[in-house]
């Protein structure tokens, strides 16, 4: 079993190279996947990088 670690927003928010703004924006849109652990927003970097691939946008030509 692995060791979970999981990121909270300022961290998401630098990884992304955001806002922490932008991040809570995608949140509360239910746009990115994240786990709610009691108050806390918290996101498995495994989750974002599949759902960073799955909106990847491939250039045309």
């Amino acid at each position: 079993m692995r060791a979970l670690r999981l990121l909270g927003v300022l961290e998401l928010a630098d990884r992304l190279g955001t806002s922490e703004r932008f991040v809570r924006r995608l949140v509360s849109e239910r746009r990115a996947p994240f786990h709610k652990v009691g108050k806390f927003v918290r996101f498995d970097p495994e989750d974002i990088e599949v759902w960073l691939a799955d909106h990847r946008v491939e250039p045309t030509a």
